[in-house]
């Protein structure tokens, strides 16, 4: 009676780690987060990287200038330096809507994104935050607080004056009610380029000694976002709003 009893729990504890085993395959199967190894061989831009395979990986929480932008050149080629030719793990997140893997470049057990905004190449780019979001956002205080890469201060810095930013549209998304305010308060004309936390880039001309006014439309996010004003010597204006 006693070797019956034994023999049941054993069946049971067998069939419970069966069925365990079966729901965390199929929870795995479902879920679009997951870990890998592939050696990169080509760097696109950067923040986006090709692997072995063909697939692309856009590195997440960070955005690097683009090709037309300042420091374009050197992130990608910081970039290179990190992962070309090497075998990387990836920590990946899904997939965008041009079907690049979203995701997390380690070598060596450093995290590349975190790095890329440590040496200024690249700024904190999150509506969504995780596990990595604290770290990515000391790198990139970091390289503000030390003006490195991007964040080198233009000559200018002190001639333009956020008044304001209208975020929330109203009375509804995407009825041309965002409007950003600024203020030139230097005697000269500034050629500035105006962006998002996105790839939203504007170049403007703000003339000296007046207030500029530009309305948007589903540009600013609700949610959390920034506006960087930069020209050609460097970062005129930051601001955040989360």
């Amino acid at each position: 009676c006693s070797y019956s009893r034994m023999s049941a729990k054993k069946v049971v504890m067998i069939f419970i780690i069966i069925i365990s085993g079966i729901f965390y395959y199929q929870l795995a199967e479902d879920s679009d987060d997951y870990y890998t190894t592939a050696t990169v061989v080509r760097v696109i831009d950067g923040d986006t990287i090709e692997i072995e395979n063909g697939q692309k990986v856009r590195m997440l929480g960070i955005n690097t200038p683009e090709k037309s932008q300042t420091f374009s050149g050197e992130a990608t080629e910081f970039l290179k330096s990190q992962v070309l030719d090497k075998e990387v793990r990836l920590e990946i997140h899904g997939t965008d809507r041009y079907g690049r893997f979203l995701g997390y470049v380690f070598v060596g057990g450093q995290n590349v994104n975190e790095q890329i905004l440590w040496e200024g190449f690249g700024t904190l780019y999150y509506y969504g935050r995780d596990d990595h979001y604290n770290d990515l956002k000391k790198a990139e205080k970091n390289a503000r607080d030390s003006g490195m890469g991007l964040w080198v201060a233009s000559t200018k810095a002190d001639c333009i004056k956020l008044v304001s930013l209208t975020y929330e549209e109203t009375p509804k998304r995407c009825t041309n009610t965002e409007e950003l305010v600024l203020e030139n308060t230097c005697d000269e004309d500034l050629d500035v380029v105006i962006k998002d936390d996105a790839t939203h880039i504007y170049e403007e001309v703000i003339l000296g000694n007046s207030v500029f006014r530009k309305n948007f439309s589903c540009i600013w996010n609700d949610a959390g976002d920034s506006v960087y004003v930069s020209d050609g010597e460097g970062m005129v204006l930051f601001w955040r709003y989360e």
